[in-house]
């Protein structure tokens, strides 16, 4: 193992400035996806100051931080393997599971690995469907993936084509996965502003997907403001091609945050980012640009607000969320900067581009989000690091909340909030900055607990398995799961439901 460094001298010393057919599993020409940025992706900086770069390099020199690419983590973490991207060469995105495979978004495709040996993955499919961010998930033999860029039709061989044209095409995609080494695309549907996230809310008959997306624009046909709600689409499991739009419930009637100028610095809610469902307490929990809400899905096809909560402090743009186990609490992340900026250091500081922690009081409509603290990573990164708070999972140990985390370049944090006010880290992984003169973006994108390990997808570097073997989560390896899209969050504990 690389040898660690502390969280002492790294705040002492990085205080500088931060600022549609059947699809063969192949390679098919085709052009790059273009993603939608998120508010915020303007302010990633790709080169930095002179001073800023020697500093970096003196750190790295002074073991202070990682060295370029240099694997560091805490003795509790063990890394077994990573395998490079292949055939697909974009932007790695999110991660679903299945039985022993494991299913990585990209934004040119996806790809199915065999991990029933988790130091040694095997490639066991590659498909190319350009589209991002291509966030992925799977529920029984059909798989469904996002489309957040505006395409010049639906199928796997689109090309990028401006929003503002008719024609143009976003929205969700679904195959057949029943064989893996050979997915099948068979059937698309077309949603309003596209979809850069979506969360499947599975029925016995029907799969029904809360796609999120954002940003309309008067010039855009497909996506015209007011753009207040998310799309409902109902998947018939045995004739997924009728899959169709069923709602568009408006969550915010009176508008949402209006952002800047009101509220300076915090993004304006046009539409949700992200929504985490717990169906086995018909709850959801929505990251919506400048909001956080908590709704009821009793009745999927009609989602119901039942609390709306901003902060116009410390929050920048709601990006997901994840609740603990009991359903009494809910982890909001801030993605400040768009997850293209250095955020993680001593400029901006411990409570913005962070975790907020925010317990579940009260009981039915009346249950009410009420903040207790916010978590971020303890170790500062370098400036041309990009570092934010982003996905991950629970770590399913009873009687303890406990998360792991992607944070870009900042790594994989594990970390307790069973104390909601002070949540603290008890693991992490990182590698050094990609550049140390230039902001390149990468780092881990998903970091989620699935069968008794870690795993990760950076950006750049592929897919990481990790192994945490500590007396807080060494329960969570009894926990096994047949499916986990960690955005439908499974009740661990549910023994009828494994």
């Amino acid at each position: 193992m690389s040898s660690l460094h502390t969280t002492r001298v790294r705040r002492r010393r990085l205080g500088v400035a931060a600022a549609a057919a059947g699809l063969f599993a192949t390679l098919l020409a085709a052009g790059p996806a273009v993603a939608t940025p998120d508010p915020g992706d303007r302010q990633a900086k790709e080169k930095i100051s002179s001073s800023q770069a020697a500093e970096v390099k003196s750190a790295i020199q002074n073991g202070e931080i990682p060295g370029v690419d240099e694997i560091v983590h805490s003795p509790n973490i063990s890394h077994l393997a990573n395998v490079p991207k292949d055939l697909i060469k974009g932007t790695n995105s999110d991660l679903a599971f299945q039985g022993k495979y494991a299913f990585t978004g990209n934004y040119d495709g996806f790809r199915i690995f065999d991990i029933s040996n988790p130091k040694a993955p095997k490639t066991v499919a590659q498909v190319l469907c350009p589209g991002s961010q291509n966030d992925v998930s799977v529920s029984g033999d059909l798989l469904f993936l996002s489309t957040d860029s505006s395409r010049s039709d639906n199928s796997c061989n689109s090309t990028t084509q401006p929003a503002t044209e008719k024609s143009s095409w976003e929205g969700m995609k679904i195959f057949d996965i029943s064989d893996k080494r050979n997915p099948k695309y068979v059937a698309a549907v077309e949603t309003a502003c596209g979809s850069h996230t979506h969360t499947l809310v599975p029925e016995r008959k029907d799969v029904y997907i809360y796609v999120s997306s954002y940003s309309p624009s008067a010039s855009f046909p497909d996506c015209q403001p007011p753009h207040d709600g998310i799309s409902v689409i109902k998947v018939p499991r045995k004739s997924p091609e009728k899959a169709a739009v069923v709602n568009f419930p408006v969550l915010f009637p009176e508008g949402g945050n209006p952002g800047a100028p009101t509220n300076p610095g915090v993004s304006a809610t046009t539409g949700c980012h992200d929504i985490t469902v717990l169906p086995s307490k018909d709850l959801a929990a929505g990251a919506c640009m400048g909001d956080g809400i908590l709704f009821d899905i009793k009745d999927p096809e009609h989602p119901k607000v039942i609390d709306q909560v901003q902060d116009n402090v410390n929050f920048a743009f709601w990006h997901s969320a994840t609740f603990n186990q009991d359903a009494n609490k809910v982890v909001f992340t801030d993605e400040l900067g768009g997850g293209g900026a250095a955020t993680c250091n001593a400029e901006i500081g411990p409570n913005r581009g962070a975790d907020g922690i925010y317990d579940i009081v009260g009981k039915g409509d009346k249950r009410k989000l009420v903040f207790r603290s916010y978590y971020k990573i303890p170790r500062y990164q370098a400036d041309t690091e990009n570092c934010v708070a982003h996905n991950g999972s629970l770590i399913p140990v009873k009687g303890r909340d406990i998360m792991v985390q992607s944070w870009y370049q900042g790594g994989v944090s594990v970390w307790d909030f069973t104390n909601s006010s002070k949540p603290k880290e008890i693991a992490y992984f990182e590698r050094g900055p990609i550049s140390a003169e230039t902001m390149v973006g990468g780092g881990t994108w998903s970091a989620y607990y699935y069968n008794g390990h870690i795993y990760s997808n950076d950006m750049v570097k592929g897919f990481d398995v990790l192994k945490i073997d500590d007396r807080l989560t060494d329960p969570a390896k009894r926990v096994r799961m047949s499916e986990l899209n960690v955005q439908t969050q499974p009740d661990y504990f549910d023994r009828s439901g494994h």
